[in-house]
């Protein structure tokens, strides 16, 4: 068992704390709001942090689970960062959805500590991180991720190691890449069975289990069908993950065409008021377009 900091308490990583101390780790907590870090230890029978440094005194792992690259410099550097209450021999998980470049910047900084650094982005959503089942992908050296894995079991289902710092979030661009162009195409399938006068549901269903299957399919069908989209992965942080995965490929000379549609039709989302919603939204777009909605 370890004793571990936790650093952002979203709907992601409120119930990833949870596991950790769940499986017997010593485990403290930062967040922005404190009164949510306060009911966290409340709740779970852990400690809390007024500031990052507060929170890793004594860590022997900081795991970060913040907005974006911003987000996470705030609570990494700075006299109240982690890096600022840290020890050498400690190792940073990142599973901030954020770019290569920030990791890339901030395991140096680390590394000047002798502290190490690991960018282990996770997919799964709110579900996967309250179930414990979170895919995590990371970059790092052998030696850091080795240490960091036994603790990220406590709420992966899958997890793996894709190469140095920076690899991680280049493996969950990927990730994102090929759900963009899923959820339009299972958008544009439903809308298509619906205005053909089938049972959308059970289309689905069926389509599910053959070639043309996903966990996007399998899990959202129902919810899209019925218009459903107030919970789930929004919309604003699809498009700030899609916005990372365009830089990085452009800065690659890299085509992704679709990818860059797709995330204009989320623009258009957007616009009409869903933010918030969950991704499979696109659907939404579809039925405005048609006069359905």
């Amino acid at each position: 068992m370890a004793k571990v900091a936790f650093l952002g308490l979203g709907v992601m990583g409120y119930p990833m704390a949870g596991h950790l101390k769940a499986k017997g780790h010593e485990v403290t907590v930062y967040n922005r709001t404190t009164a949510k870090a306060e009911a966290w230890a409340a709740q779970q029978g852990g400690s809390f942090g007024a500031t990052p440094k507060d929170a890793v005194q004594g860590a022997d792992f900081v795991m970060i689970c913040v907005g974006n690259d911003d987000d996470l410099r705030s609570v990494v550097t700075g006299d109240t960062g982690a890096l600022a209450g840290l020890a050498a021999g400690a190792v940073i998980v990142d599973h901030t959805t954020a770019s290569a470049d920030v990791a890339r910047e901030l395991a140096a900084l680390a590394a000047d500590q002798g502290v190490g650094f690991v960018d282990a982005p996770v997919s799964g959503g709110q579900a996967g991180a309250e179930n414990g089942q979170l895919a995590i992908m990371c970059g790092g050296s052998e030696e850091d991720y080795a240490k960091a894995e036994p603790v990220m079991a406590a709420y992966a289902k899958a997890c793996s190691r894709f190469g140095e710092v920076g690899a991680g979030q280049l493996t969950k661009m990927v990730n994102q890449i090929c759900i963009a162009g899923l959820v339009q195409g299972i958008s544009e399938g439903i809308n298509f069975a619906q205005k053909a006068g089938l049972d959308a549901k059970a289309v689905a269903k069926l389509v599910s289990q053959g070639a043309g299957g996903s966990w996007q399919l399998a899990n959202r069908h129902e919810t899209m069908v019925d218009g459903t989209f107030d919970f789930g992965f929004a919309v604003d942080w699809m498009r700030k993950d899609m916005g990372i995965a365009l830089a990085q490929a452009k800065s690659m000379g890299v085509s992704l065409p679709v990818t860059a549609l797709v995330d204009q039709f989320y623009g258009d989302v957007q616009a009409m008021g869903g933010g918030r919603w969950d991704t499979s939204s696109l659907i939404q777009r579809l039925r405005k377009l048609q006069g359905d909605i």
